[in-house]
């Protein structure tokens, strides 16, 4: 019962930090990770109310980075949250979401739809962490679009009339920034990127030259074949795993049950393992 991958609404979850533990403990959650995306604003509320219920709290952030022209995730674990050059890299991350925001919302005005941007941020718990998904929700509340899904495959999905293609973090730069702050770096949710046999190879490799520690090997809903890929890929490649829900909100079945993630398999060396001595 560890999950080492979870957002609250300082990012992009509905729940805020205090009550995303309080359902963690609910649920039977022994070790938990708060992983909002390039924010670590909700860490001590998270922490406080950890220590309220006797829950082992570890610091965690999810920071977007951008490889070979693709967005990656990676997960950083057990950071000292007030490292300078961790939080310098974080604020140009969230300072880029809202170019990218800017430059989708001008898109969306030379075909009609005004008011994106302002509409986004106001639809955001946190106006910082304004993102696609925020412009999605308010096209869908003007009745441009009829759901999510639609948003995308219209306008905001990627070679779509109004994406906005963006550089986020760089790879090794994300990763020296995480271990520069006493933390384990792991590559969120692999199984996720669609990425080709030599994608995958290249990508563990230039993770692991770069200080990269851990690769989830559970993640949300995956299937057990997922999981066995992913440990012999953490074996192959010396990683520690790790398992995370990436729980965004209640009665969102595309993701995990918070706090519930099924056991590594066997041959796996869980990256908790770095925290059991304290």
């Amino acid at each position: 019962m560890i999950d080492l991958h979870c957002h609250s609404n300082v990012s992009d979850g509905l729940l805020p930090p205090a009550e995303v533990v309080r359902l963690a403990k609910q649920n039977g959650c022994t070790l938990l990770a708060l992983t909002d995306h390039d924010h670590t604003g909700g860490l001590a509320e998270a922490r406080a109310e950890a220590e309220k219920l006797a829950l082992l709290f570890v610091n965690g952030v999810e920071v977007s980075v951008t490889w070979r022209g693709r967005t990656i995730h990676i997960v950083g674990l057990g950071f000292d949250e007030q490292n300078d050059h961790l939080q310098n890299l974080l604020a140009r991350v969230r300072q880029g979401r809202l170019q990218r925001l800017e430059a989708i919302a001008q898109k969306l005005a030379k075909k009609g739809i005004a008011g994106a941007y302002e509409g986004a941020l106001a639809l955001a718990a946190n106006p910082e962490m304004a993102g696609r998904t925020h412009v999605a929700e308010f096209l869908i509340n003007g009745g441009h679009v009829r759901n999510k899904q639609q948003a995308f495959t219209k306008y905001l999905g990627d070679g779509k009339s109004c994406a906005v293609r963006h550089e986020w973090a760089d790879l090794a730069e994300c990763v020296a920034a995480i271990t520069g702050a006493g933390g384990a770096a792991v590559i969120a949710h692999p199984m996720r990127y669609g990425l080709s046999a030599t994608a995958k190879r290249n990508l563990f490799e230039a993770f692991k030259a770069a200080g990269g520690e851990a690769v989830e090997v559970h993640s949300g809903s995956c299937n057990a074949n997922d999981r066995m890929n992913y440990a012999l890929l953490a074996e192959r490649y010396g990683l520690l795993a790790s398992a995370g829900s990436d729980f965004h909100r209640p009665n969102d079945f595309s993701g995990g049950i918070l706090g519930a993630c099924p056991e590594l398999p066997p041959q796996c060396r869980p990256v908790w393992t770095r925290w059991q001595s304290a």
